[in-house]
């Protein structure tokens, strides 16, 4: 179950900022759009067809010193309970761990819990790991799980993770290493939820010792991961070290240090790329990928991902409370024209908010059957148009929020604000600033008299649930107040259902409604992209490098 995330402009899915005017990249976007509506956009030669996805780049063959790596923003902090954002989850997924990991292949593992149990339908019981070292040296017990889990119940701690522990009755040491969470009522994505940050697990000593000064650039963190928290120099970049002492030889680290510098914009961060002044990132800005693609300076990846670009419906009082209205202005846009101008042409068109790897815990013989007859929304402007009509769009205005973030968000912006003139809306393109554009996900009043904005929204766990829980009835992140009873019942019925076959059921049926009522619009899916410098290797390109330990498995290449 989703609840309020912290940190970039397009909250579960920021972009990298380029600093230009609203007005030049509109007037760029609208030539772009335009160009792959006639279909003579070329903004890589064929490389829709060429991009494909690595399941693990070339295994490393021997330890690296060090490495550089880029991150399009600072963190604000590092601490878990606030960490739900691209920039500091890479960072902590090398550091601090959780009682079950989160796999590139997005199963999940034991980690910190050897293994565990659910020995009735409102207990989890978890047996804790033995010879487990924090990066100080002391001895990982059951009593800093404990502390550690119930950060997120703490409303002074107000942690960011809060709503996936809202049927946590209680956690507490039932054993010398055993931990058991109790809850309030059956939840199926309570224990899925602690191979990400809310089953993180740090020092219990250095939570108490370092109270409000926890994960900020002076303290730090001191967690069980295979790199330790070195320094960190506001404004400019953070080391991690490699910590000798990690339990998992598996994970060992490959490479001596990690350094990542703050590159906010998206061109310096290419050219270091390019220059090899930087070894890699994550997130390339897609308007690089044919650049990334042919360089000698190293090579691009695409890995698995969850990310789906979503138009959220903030105002459902004005002419897009109609959902014929909504339906019609999807219809309208060209997605796959977006996909190929904004996106490099790497992405699919989704008509669903969710990608087809959620749905991977679905019973094989039946995962067919629950996802088709969804509705389909192909681009037909002159259907849409008549549908439109039919519901009374007859000049209405809207207003279209958008931040000059990266080009891709202005490609996007511009072809929503064409599809709605396309079928008889007045669209009003409200260019506010990374800051402002950030309310729009934290402050109900920040929303007031804006009609769409966009968001890349991923999920943590393989599970299509955490999407449609962020929909239910006043749900914090349900942006437009979106409500239907049929909807909601389907999301409890998923939640409170651990067979697998009855759990994807309900969430075929959430899926269901909420492709047929669209309370927010599905552009489409895109995969991971990272950039590997010609020196380092070993990388396994997916979304879980926001809870795998990714930068463990570099080192030197061939």
């Amino acid at each position: 179950m989703s609840s309020a995330r912290s940190g970039s402009p397009l909250h579960r899915g920021s972009r990298s900022r380029i600093r230009h005017t609203a007005a030049a990249a509109l007037a760029a976007a609208a030539v772009l759009v335009a160009s792959a509506c006639s279909g003579t956009a070329q903004p890589a030669k064929d490389q829709a067809a060429a991009y494909k996805l690595t399941d693990r780049t070339p295994a490393a063959v021997g330890g690296v010193d060090s490495f550089t790596w880029s991150l399009y923003a600072e963190p604000t902090t590092i601490d878990y309970a606030y960490s739900f954002d691209f920039p500091p989850n890479q960072i902590l997924s090398n550091v601090c761990e959780s009682l079950l990991r989160w796999n590139p292949d997005l199963t999940t593992s034991p980690a910190l819990a050897a293994s565990y149990a659910n020995p009735t339908p409102t207990t989890w019981v978890y047996q804790i790991r033995p010879g487990v070292k924090f990066h100080d040296g002391t001895a990982l017990t059951a009593e800093d799980v404990v502390a550690s889990l119930r950060r997120n119940l703490d409303p002074e701690t107000a942690s960011v993770w809060a709503n996936q522990y809202k049927n946590v009755k209680s956690v507490d040491k039932t054993g010398p290493m055993e931990v058991t969470v109790t809850l309030t009522k059956p939840d199926s994505t309570f224990n899925k939820y602690l191979a990400a940050s809310p089953g993180t697990v740090e020092s219990a000593a250095t939570l108490a010792k370092s109270g409000k000064d926890y994960g900020n650039p002076q303290t730090g963190v001191n967690c069980t991961g295979p790199f330790s928290f070195g320094s960190w120099t506001s404004g400019q970049s953070l080391t991690l070290k490699r910590f000798d002492g990690y339990w998992n030889q598996e994970l060992k680290a490959k490479s001596g240090q990690v350094k990542f510098v703050f590159l906010a914009d998206s061109t310096t961060r290419v050219n270091a790329f390019q220059s090899g002044e930087v070894d890699g990132g994550w997130m390339v800005p897609p308007n690089a990928y044919a650049q990334l693609g042919s360089t000698g300076a190293g090579k691009l990846y695409f890995g698995r991902n969850t990310t789906v670009a979503d138009e959220v419906v903030s105002n459902l009082k004005g002419p897009l409370g109609d959902p014929r209205v909504r339906q019609a202005l999807l219809m309208a846009i060209d997605r796959k024209g977006i996909v190929k101008a904004g996106a490099g042409g790497v992405g699919e068109v989704s008509d669903s908010l969710t990608t087809d790897t959620l749905w991977a815990e679905a019973p094989p013989a039946t995962r067919g059957a629950l996802l088709k007859d969804l509705p389909k929304y192909p681009y037909d402007p002159i259907r849409a148009k008549a549908l439109a009509a039919q519901a009374g769009v007859n000049g209405q205005k809207i207003v279209i929020a958008t931040s000059p973030l990266d080009s891709q968000t202005t490609i996007i912006t511009q072809a929503v604000a064409q599809a709605a003139t396309a079928i008889g809306l007045k669209p009003q393109i409200d260019s506010v600033s990374a800051e402002k554009y950030t309310t729009l996900f934290t402050d109900p009043a920040a929303r007031e008299g804006i009609d769409l904005f966009l968001t890349f929204w991923y999920t943590s766990i393989t599970d299509p649930l955490d999407m449609f829980a962020s929909l239910e009835t006043g749900a914090f992140s349900n942006y437009g107040n979106w409500s239907d009873p049929a909807f909601d019942a389907a999301v409890d019925r998923a939640v409170g259902a651990y067979d697998p076959a009855e759990h994807a059921a309900a969430n075929a049926e959430a899926q269901k409604i909420a492709t047929r009522e669209l309370p927010w619009l599905p552009l489409y899916t895109q995969p991971v992209s990272v950039f590997l410098g010609k020196r380092i290797t070993g990388v396994q390109p997916s979304i879980a490098y926001l809870y795998y330990p990714w930068a463990a498995e570099i080192g030197a290449k061939g």
